[in-house]
């Protein structure tokens, strides 16, 4: 029975994501779409709920009337088919409906419902243009994709149980007291006046001071994660108590909000207990007033006393939905701001997968300038042949990095065309883009999982044989055969930390290598491919570097240039423009900026002043 229920709503839905809109209703409607049908059941079961259990206060009072007016030889004799009828209500109707709507809202809601949500952020956030990850902590955005997901699901619940449930509930009480006598409904009515002020004052207070902390809440956690995230800097630099400091500010600032937030509480359940013991005052003495005049029965006594005696809990319990909701509704509109957010990257809707046959690239008159008044790529002009070995130079500036984050399209430029053989990247799928190009880069980041996945990410549909083959292409094998973890996996199966951080620099970087092997595609990007290796391993590496290659269109950056001096042509790069091309030879011969760079490198590595 749990299951068929856990199983009515899908909580990782095919459909690709949307970008959200950014409005708070539209948000909400945006993550609720796929769910409606079970939100309005559980509605419905709530409305039905609320009624049943107002009447059961209208049949309490019957019974007292029944009790004082009537014999006890004659009672069941005279009302037994609505007691029969009642204790139908009671032990079948009402645990029925509770239980069917206690069904639907935790297994088939409270669950499948934000997980939906984590799900359509996280496939639409793993899109997000590079840019967007730059400007973010991973840990801020892990906590609004975690926080929003449960506060929509609290906003819409909440919703459902207040405005539904309370509003059916406290319509059906005043005309069951109203049924009765009209004035019993005076003190209820002036009760409802004072806690809609209440609320008016209290709430949206509430709401302002909930989505401050949720922001401080969300800053302090992406403090702590940056700090173990980058544990092997603070234990290097000896900045533990900095560090303990760091996130006891984020604490500090978070732990205000909460003050802040527990003072208004506190005067918020007080006003409302004091607001509740005058109506209970007020119903019982005008109730015992209207009796001693017989102008109510015994029975309306019982049922408003005991009506006013539940709206006690139910006060506090609206009370708590509505403060939980407008927190909620903060934390939402908090989340909106990280996640309702563009890509500057997207597809074209017609956007067609790339086919690579040869492996030529053109830069045609690319400009690029990352958002900045002057321009970091200056009407760039470079044509690479299919097969072709390109050795890319320059100083630090001077747009090498650019050049492949733009051919790996992590931004599009802002004029001119990227073209491989022969298609504008601009106009193809990215993900396709990308699937034909390897690239081992300096600061290699290996996934938080076992040797095996990190290299089979190059192509997961690898045979183990394959995979091993890369591994000893890349001399990685000589050292993951020693490799353990604290959960005793040893070899291939070993976890390497979180990017890698259980092994060498050497290590992640052969690691990196196998993984582009693996991959094997057609176009080979390496950005310092071999500077965290020792020059044994190097040495042994660069010939397999060099097989690997065969067949390939390279691009290569490195500072050290002996390492690129033998490509087919060597590109010197100053100011995002191509100044200097040709063979090594040719280059030294010409004696511009790369001769004086080759004079100038200390230890092998590129200078970074030449001027």
């Amino acid at each position: 029975m749990f299951r068929w229920f856990e199983n009515r709503l899908d909580p990782f839905p095919e459909a690709e994501p949307a970008q959200p809109p950014k409005g708070f209703f539209a948000f909400c409607y945006h993550f609720t779409k796929g769910s409606e049908k079970y939100l309005i059941m559980v509605a419905i079961l709530m409305a039905l709920v609320a009624i049943t259990e107002v009447w059961l206060f209208g049949f309490l009072g019957s019974i007292v009337d029944w009790l004082s007016e009537q014999d006890r030889a004659n009672f069941l004799a005279n009302e037994w088919i609505k007691l029969t009828a009642m204790s139908a209500v009671v032990l079948i109707g009402l645990p029925t409906l509770v239980w069917f709507q206690s069904l639907l809202m935790h297994q088939t809601l409270l669950g499948n419902y934000p997980m939906r949500i984590r799900w359509l952020v996280h496939r639409y956030l793993l899109k997000q243009s590079m840019s967007y990850y730059q400007d973010e902590f991973p840990g801020r955005v892990a906590t609004k994709l975690m926080q929003t997901a449960l506060s929509v699901r609290q906003v819409v619940v909440s919703f459902i149980e207040v405005v539904n449930y309370i509003g059916v509930y406290f319509l059906a009480m005043f005309v069951l007291i109203a049924t009765a006598d009209w004035r019993l409904i005076l003190p209820l009515a002036g009760w409802i006046v004072i806690y809609a002020l209440l609320l008016y004052v209290f709430v949206p207070r509430l709401g302002k001071i909930s989505q401050e902390q949720a922001d401080a809440r969300s800053i302090m956690t992406g403090r702590i994660v940056d700090s173990y995230t980058n544990i092997q800097t603070v234990k290097l630099f000896s900045h533990g108590a900095r560090e303990t400091s760091f996130a006891r500010d984020g604490m500090d600032d978070f732990l205000l909000t909460v003050h802040k937030q527990m003072r208004l509480v506190t005067l918020l359940y007080g006003l409302l207990y004091v607001i509740n013991c005058l109506l209970l005052f007020a119903s019982a003495a005008l109730a015992i007033g209207l009796w001693l005049n017989e102008a109510v029965s015994l029975g309306a006594v019982a049922v408003v006393v005991g009506l006013v005696l539940r709206l006690f809990g139910m006060s506090q319990m609206v009370m708590w939905q509505l403060t939980q909701l407008f927190e909620a509704i903060g934390t939402v509109q908090d989340g909106i701001g990280s996640i309702a957010v563009s890509r500057t990257v997207e597809d074209k809707p017609d956007a067609l997968p790339l086919q690579v046959s040869k492996g030529g690239i053109e830069f045609d008159d690319v400009n690029f300038h990352y958002g900045k008044a002057s321009g970091v790529m200056d009407g760039l002009k470079l044509n690479i042949k299919p097969g072709e070995k390109v050795g890319i130079v320059g100083r630090s500036g001077a747009g090498k990095s650019t050049l492949v984050n733009l051919l790996l399209r992590f931004y599009d430029v802002q004029s001119g065309r990227i073209l491989i053989d022969g298609q504008n990247i601009a106009d193809v799928q990215q993900d396709t883009l990308r699937a034909h190009i390897g690239m081992v880069t300096q600061d290699t980041s290996l996934l938080h999982r076992s040797v095996r996945d990190n290299i089979m990410y190059g192509r997961p549909d690898a045979s183990e044989d394959e995979l091993l083959y890369a591994a000893r292409r890349a001399h990685a094998d000589e050292f993951i055969a020693d490799l353990s973890d604290h959960k005793g996996r040893t070899g291939y199966d070993a976890h390497v930390g979180e990017r890698g951080v259980k092994l060498s620099g050497g290590q992640r970087q052969r690691i990196a290598i196998a993984r582009v092997m693996l991959k094997d595609a057609p176009i080979l990007i390496l950005d310092e491919a071999t500077s965290a290796l020792d020059s044994e391993v190097e040495t042994a590496i660069q010939e397999n570097l060099y097989n690997l290659m065969e067949g390939k269109t390279v691009i290569a950056i490195a500072h050290r240039l002996s390492t690129i001096a033998a490509m087919d042509r060597l590109v010197i790069m100053d100011q995002g423009r191509v100044i200097e091309q040709g063979t090594h030879e040719q280059l030294i011969t010409q004696d511009g900026l790369y001769a004086k760079l080759w004079r100038r490198q200390s230890g092998g590595f590129l200078a970074e002043d030449v001027s």
